[in-house]
């Protein structure tokens, strides 16, 4: 299993979080922004996924407090946080993923904390051992990305390409060049810094930039497209049989 290689959910699965332990993948997204997921889902998922051994990236609703505690509350090794505009955001808005003094994060006495109270050196614990990414999506974040990088309240960066592209005035995301030139460069300013970085890599294209570029996790493929893949690749080969037979 290599925590390296991710699968994206869109909705809460018990069966695609075991089938994809059984493939060999380490990391599971979760894309709460636009996927369909409430809070009772989360509560049972995210410890599901963390019993089989491998992470959760919590793509949560928006960059607000809220759904930024409640993902780490309810387990998520990572958040990664949607629509981060510029470095005074990220610095504003992943403090809610850090304890004071670092940052701005509301205890809570639940499942991170065994159901007690909390020490020092569990407050030290949860702000280096559940990180915060915010997302590289918006043009004036691409711009400010060295400053990003350099905030203590940021761990990394989760690249989010479709509303990059769209944002950077490209049109529909087709991981041209000029995308696969954007990620490059945040690829390697996340490098510079010393800091990991996420990419969804759905073509060879970018899987062979997030290997040589060093991504921390390759998110390889998504829930819906796998199954559309699956079924299209069966009906397809039926097809192929039947033309074949009527040929003859």
């Amino acid at each position: 299993m290599e925590k390296r290689h991710a699968i994206w959910l869109s909705e809460p699965s018990a069966a695609a979080v075991e089938i994809a332990h059984l493939a060999g993948y380490g990391t599971v997204v979760l894309d709460i922004e636009h996927g369909l997921f409430d809070l009772a889902a989360l509560d049972w998922l995210i410890p599901l996924i963390r019993s089989k051994g491998m992470s959760v990236i919590a793509k949560v609703l928006g960059p607000e407090r809220g759904p930024i505690q409640q993902a780490l509350d309810f387990g998520a090794d990572i958040v990664a946080i949607p629509h981060v505009e510029s470095a005074a955001h990220a610095e504003k808005v992943c403090g809610y993923a850090k304890f004071p003094p670092l940052g701005d994060r509301s205890f809570a006495g639940g499942r991170t904390s065994d159901f007690r109270g909390f020490t020092d050196e569990w407050v030290a614990r949860q702000d280096t051992g559940t990180r915060c990414y915010p997302m590289i999506e918006d043009a004036s974040a691409f711009e400010q990305i060295e400053e990003i990088l350099a905030l203590p309240v940021v761990d990394g960066i989760f690249i989010g390409p479709s509303d990059l592209s769209l944002r950077r005035d490209r049109g529909a995301y087709t991981a041209g060049e000029a995308d696969l030139a954007d990620l490059r460069h945040l690829a390697r300013a996340a490098g510079a810094a010393g800091k990991p970085w996420v990419l969804p890599a759905w073509s060879d294209a970018e899987k062979r930039l997030a290997v040589e570029e060093n991504a921390e996790t390759i998110v390889t493929t998504m829930q819906y497209g796998a199954l559309l893949s699956g079924f299209t690749g069966a009906l397809e080969t039926l097809r192929e049989i039947e033309n074949e037979l009527r040929s003859r």
